[in-house]
């Protein structure tokens, strides 16, 4: 069983009570360093000064040295209301002139004159200096005192600095779990709205949740989470058209194989089965034939976001695409022709959607075509000044200008397609949105020379593909 792991509102407010937590340490040894080492230079200038006016009173007598200073006076000259000192005067030869026996100076070096020091003297820590004078003539002033002010100097600095910081940080503290809650709270409305929906609800979440938010972040977290939502929805309706499509395309040829089926049963014939064969086999290539349109049309919905068009030889892929067709073309009485195919036609493309859109195009001419008295069938490939244009005309029935209006609808057929019985009027809708894709546009016109229909596929050009590797 995995472990509960904290909410973003604690990982947030451990996070930032640590660093001020290891900043504010860090600030106070900073100051307990600062502090000590300025409180030490003051009280060591006092002792200092206090060893210079001991050292005043230092005189020679009958080549001895004398230190002139009653008891009373030197009372009033080391008086401290908090520490106790201490002094001791050393001749050149190192006798005690006056002071505590007790007291030793601190060896000095040649370019010396004072030094500060730690010594013991009856069981206590003193801090001393020892001050060596050579004029008028040489002797050593010993001066040293307890530590108490220094301790209590020190320890009331850090009370009156460190303990408002700390206060001051758990005041920060309180503070940043209240902004951090209040900022956060979008988050937990956000996840409620959230909880609370069921599979079937893809509404966007109510704009306000994140437009009050304080932070850019929820509002793209929220408008993330609508997007999210509305692909959703289209990916769902993209597969209950296709679910509707597939059972109401595929009802008619299943009933008609049903049909034939019980037909071709209750006969005895042989050859009333073969029809009946045949008829099913044709059934089955239609209902294959519109599988597959759906299965295009899916497919073209679901590549929306990530088709990248390249640089495509227009010109190459209609040549070989017609070489398959001839025999088809040949086969049913069709005059299937090509124009502009000598010259070099580079687009803006994806390889497999032009083979779709051509292929539709021409399937739907070759169908249409055939009612013509003398069927033919052009491809055309035309550069003009807005782009590209790929042209399949038939000489076929044509189309109405209000056929013309409605036939790029998915399941939209013309009079012509409900009287011939085939097709499921998905070609066109299939073109359109492949062209869609790549940044071209379908136009439906009649056709230039006489009746017939033709439709035109206008792309974007692109620099010529042997330039590219070139470059």
């Amino acid at each position: 069983m995995s472990a509960v792991k904290p909410s973003l509102r604690s990982r947030l407010l451990w996070h930032v009570v640590l660093a001020l937590a290891v900043t504010w340490a860090l600030g106070s040894l900073l100051v307990i360093g600062v502090a000590s080492y300025f409180l030490g230079l003051a009280f060591d200038r006092s002792l200092l000064d206090d060893a210079h006016a001991l050292a005043a009173h230092v005189r020679l007598e009958n080549d001895r040295l004398v230190f002139d200073l009653s008891p009373t006076e030197m009372q009033m000259v080391l008086f401290d209301q908090r520490d106790t000192l201490y002094f001791a005067i050393f001749g050149p030869d190192g006798a005690l002139v006056a002071g505590h026996a007790g007291l030793r100076p601190t060896p000095l070096s040649a370019d010396q004159d004072h030094d500060f020091a730690n010594v013991r003297l009856h069981g206590r820590t003193l801090h001393a200096v020892s001050l060596r004078r050579h004029r008028p003539f040489l002797f050593t002033v010993v001066m040293a005192q307890t530590t108490a002010s220094r301790s209590e100097l020190l320890q009331r600095l850090l009370t009156y600095s460190v303990v408002p910081q700390l206060l001051l940080l758990i005041f920060l503290a309180w503070w940043l779990r209240r902004i951090i809650g209040r900022d956060l709270q979008p988050l937990s409305e956000l996840q409620a709205v959230v909880n609370q929906r069921d599979a079937s609800d893809l509404m966007p979440v109510p704009q306000e949740l994140s437009e009050d938010a304080g932070s850019r972040d929820v509002q793209r977290l929220g408008s993330a989470i609508n997007s999210l939502l509305a692909r959703l929805g289209a990916s769902l309706q993209a597969q209950r058209e296709f679910t509707g499509n597939v059972a109401h395309e595929l009802r008619t040829p299943l009933a008609g194989i049903r049909a034939q089926v019980g037909f071709a049963l209750a006969q005895n014939a042989p050859e009333i089965w073969r029809e009946q064969l045949q008829g099913i086999a044709r059934s089955e290539a239609r209902a294959s034939h519109q599988v597959d349109q759906l299965l295009a049309l899916a497919r073209a919905d679901e590549a929306s976001g990530i088709l990248t068009p390249v640089p495509v030889a227009l010109d190459v892929l209609v040549r070989d695409l017609l070489i398959r067709y001839l025999p088809r073309a040949d086969a049913a009485g069709i005059d299937l022709g090509a124009l502009g195919l000598d010259s070099r036609h580079t687009v803006w493309a994806d390889t497999a959607l032009v083979e779709g859109m051509l292929t539709n195009l021409l399937d739907n001419a070759l169908r249409y075509g055939r009612a013509a008295v003398q069927p033919q069938v052009t491809v055309a490939l035309e550069r003009l000044h807005s782009g590209i244009a790929l042209s399949v005309t038939d000489n076929g029935p044509g189309l109405s200008q209000d056929e013309v209006h409605q036939l790029l609808r998915r399941g939209a057929q013309g009079v012509a397609g409900r009287q011939l019985g085939t097709g499921a009027g998905l070609g066109l809708a299939i073109v359109g949105r492949y062209a869609e894709l790549l940044g071209a546009s379908l136009a439906l016109m009649p056709a230039a020379d006489g009746p017939g229909l033709c439709a035109q596929v206008l792309f974007k050009p692109a620099p010529d593909i042997t330039d590219l590797n070139h470059a």
